[in-house]
């Protein structure tokens, strides 16, 4: 089994996600069926692809959860998801190409990281021969994610009963809410790139993996440092995410990973978070982003779905 990028010390990394990475990505683990015989049929893993190529941004790649590879900046561990699909199924090739920061306009165009590196585009690692395709993508673009964890909570003080950020951020469009707004062209953008993976790679099966929640339902938290009503625009902004990648799933007849509706209950302020709250532990999680029980969880339900599973 191989992958991209080599082990080398620990960096210094200091910014959230607005400058490393990515939206969301994490899930909860589903039964599998139980029985005599055919139970156990049921519970064997599915038969490995050939080729399995991961793509995605730092929900998929999964910085400081043990252990890191560098990879050209792009901080990626060897226990996400992806890897432990592939370790899983036994893939003997198999190919992760997840950059932290990486947005929809570095599937085809290299990237830039935050370490003076350079990332192939990500659809070089595709081929004609490729089998299985997994995709997380979408929360960077526009900045969307990073403007939820870097420039709210930093407008917090102004107004902490109120919703600073989200008043600042249409007051500066003068145009209606620019996240809001932005989000039909990520649409347009990941849809394309489920077309261009297709193009490339048309014998594979292609799972969209959507982004978990990371605000509570109800509730603040410390780990969250939004102020009071920033937390319903938040929820709103991912929302309405998960909506367009859906809307992705259903227009390409890809196959979605349903990260969203399992990751419930699990955002940073519960009581069992699957994503980090603000505060980066190195041997653990980059701020805001997946522990290793959530990369668990995600690949659990990426083998559900592939085993058929409801």
């Amino acid at each position: 089994m191989t992958t991209r990028g080599s082990m080398t010390r620990r960096p210094r990394i200091g910014r959230t996600l607005a400058t490393w990475g990515a939206a969301l990505a994490l899930v909860a683990t589903a039964a599998c069926s139980a029985g005599d015989g055919e139970g156990d049929a049921a519970d064997a893993a599915p038969e490995p692809p050939a080729s399995y190529v991961a793509l995605g941004d730092s929900f998929t790649a999964a910085p400081f959860v043990p252990n890191l590879v560098e990879a050209d900046g792009c901080y990626r561990s060897t226990a996400n998801y992806p890897a432990l699909v592939a370790t899983e199924l036994g893939v003997a090739d198999f190919t992760d190409v997840s950059c932290s920061a990486a947005d929809t306009t570095h599937m085809a165009s290299p990237q830039r990281t935050a370490t003076g590196g350079r990332a192939p585009a990500q659809f070089e690692a595709l081929t004609e021969e490729t089998e299985l395709v997994t995709l997380g993508i979408g929360g960077n673009d526009f900045n969307v994610f990073g403007t939820l964890v870097e420039e709210c909570p930093a407008v917090r003080p102004r107004a902490p009963r109120g919703a600073p950020c989200r008043t600042q951020l249409n007051r500066r469009s003068g145009d209606g809410d620019p996240l809001l707004s932005s989000l039909e062209r990520t649409e347009r953008r990941v849809q394309r790139v489920v077309e261009q993976i297709r193009e490339r790679s048309p014998q594979a099966r292609v799972l969209v993996v959507n982004y978990p929640h990371i605000v509570p339902a109800e509730g603040t938290c410390a780990a969250l440092p939004l102020a009071r009503g920033d937390y319903a625009y938040a929820r709103e902004v991912a929302t309405r995410l998960d909506a367009a990648l859906r809307s992705v799933v259903e227009a390409t007849d890809a196959e979605l990973v349903d990260l969203w509706a399992a990751s419930e209950g699990h955002d940073i302020c519960s009581d069992d978070p699957w994503v980090n709250g603000r505060q980066t532990d190195f041997s653990a999680a980059l701020e805001y982003h997946p522990f290793a029980a959530g990369q668990r969880a995600a690949a659990d339900l990426v083998l559900e779905v592939l085993r058929g599973e409801d």
